[in-house]
C-alpha cells in the first residue's frame, strides 16, 4: 500500500500550541518501526501547483497563504500562526492527497500521512485547516478525467463544513459526515448526509449509526473513488471530542469503513484528519490503527 509522506509535513509552530504538529513525523517513524509500512511504500510529494490549488481556492487566498499577506483576523481564524514552513507544509500535504488519489485508482487503496483538512473554505482557512486537500484532489482528478464521481466519508468528530460548502451545488460529489452534533463548527453547512451524534456516544451506538447510514449512501450513490477522513477525535480521551469511543472501538470504525468500500472494489484514500489525544504517543498509535487495519485486510 503506497502512502504519501514528506518530512516537510512538519511546520514550526509554538511548542505550547494545541495542534500536535509532531504527529506526522511520529506516525511515519512508528509505521516503519512496526513494519506496518516499508520504505518503498512511502512516496514523497512535491508542492501542489497553484493552478491545481485554485480549483478549490481563490487566487487571493492561495497566494495570501504563500506570501504571508493574510490579515491578522484571517490568521486567527485559521488557528495556526503563519510561517513560511506552514505554507510549504500545506502545499505539500495537498499534493500528498492528490497523489494518494491517483495511487488508489491504480492500486485500489492508498493513503496520505496527513490530509483531511476539511474546515478550509475556498477563500479562508479555519479550525487548523489551511487548504482543503480533499476538495482540490477531487476537482483535479475530475478535470484530468481520472474520475467522474467521488464520495467523501468524514468520520472526524467535527463536521466537514468546508468540504460541504465547496461541493454544495455539485451532484458529482457526495459529502457524508458523522460527527458530534453539539461540537464545532457551530454553523454547519449541510453535507449530502450529516449524522449528528449526541455527546458521550459510545462504540456500539456509533458503529450502528455508521453502518446504517453508509449502507444507505452506498446503495444510492456509486462513486469512482472514496476519500476517508479517519479523524481520531471521537476518542473519549480527546481534548475536543465529546464522544466516548474506545481505542478498540475506533479501530473497529476503521475496519467497518475500509471493508465496506474495498468489498465493493471502489478505490479508497486514507487520510488522517484531526485528533487531540492527551499525548503525542497516544495520537500516533490511534492514527496508526487505520493503516494496521488496512494491512490486516491484505492491502
Amino acid at each position: 500500500m503506497r502512502v504519501s509522506y514528506s518530512p516537510g509535513y512538519y511546520a514550526s509552530i509554538p511548542h505550547e500550541h494545541i495542534f500536535p504538529m509532531g504527529k506526522f513525523q511520529g506516525l511515519h517513524r512508528y509505521l516503519l518501526e512496526k513494519e506496518i509500512l516499508s520504505e518503498f511504500e512511502i512516496i514523497e510529494p512535491k508542492m501542489i501547483d497553484f493552478i491545481n490549488l485554485m480549483t478549490a481556492h481563490t487566487s487571493r487566498y492561495a497566494y495570501g497563504v504563500w506570501n504571508g499577506t493574510l490579515d491578522k483576523k484571517e490568521v486567527r481564524r485559521m488557528g495556526l500562526p503563519w510561517t513560511k514552513s506552514l505554507a510549504i507544509r500545506s502545499r505539500l500535504a495537498v499534493q500528498g492527497t492528490l497523489n494518494a488519489g491517483i495511487m488508489a485508482l491504480q492500486d485500489g487503496i492508498a493513503g496520505n500521512l496527513a490530509g483531511g483538512t476539511h474546515h478550509a473554505m475556498s477563500d479562508w482557512g479555519e479550525g487548523f485547516c489551511v487548504f482543503n486537500d480533499v476538495a482540490v484532489a477531487i476537482k483535479v482528478l475530475q478535470q484530468s478525467m481520472w474520475i467522474n464521481k467521488a464520495l467523501v466519508i468524514d468520520c472526524d468528530v467535527h463536521q466537514g463544513n468546508g468540504t460541504a460548502e465547496i461541493f454544495k451545488d455539485d451532484d458529482t460529489v457526495f459529502t457524508y459526515s458523522i460527527h458530534g452534533e453539539k461540537n464545532y463548527p457551530f454553523k454547519k453547512p449541510p453535507s449530502n448526509l450529516d449524522v449528528g451524534l449526541p455527546d458521550k456516544t459510545g462504540d456500539k451506538e456509533y458503529h450502528r449509526n455508521l453502518i446504517e447510514s453508509l449502507d444507505s449512501v452506498l446503495s444510492s450513490f456509486e462513486p469512482d473513488i472514496v476519500f476517508y477522513l479517519g479523524g481520531i477525535d471521537p476518542l473519549e480521551t480527546d481534548h475536543f471530542g465529546r464522544l466516548s469511543l474506545t481505542l478498540k472501538g475506533l479501530r473497529e470504525r476503521d475496519r467497518i469503513v475500509i471493508e465496506m468500500i474495498t468489498q465493493k472494489e471502489i478505490p479508497l484514500v486514507l487520510l488522517l484528519s484531526g485528533g487531540y489525544a492527551p499525548t503525542l504517543e497516544e495520537t500516533v498509535i490511534a492514527h496508526a490503527q487505520m493503516y494496521e487495519v488496512a494491512k490486516e485486510l491484505g492491502f
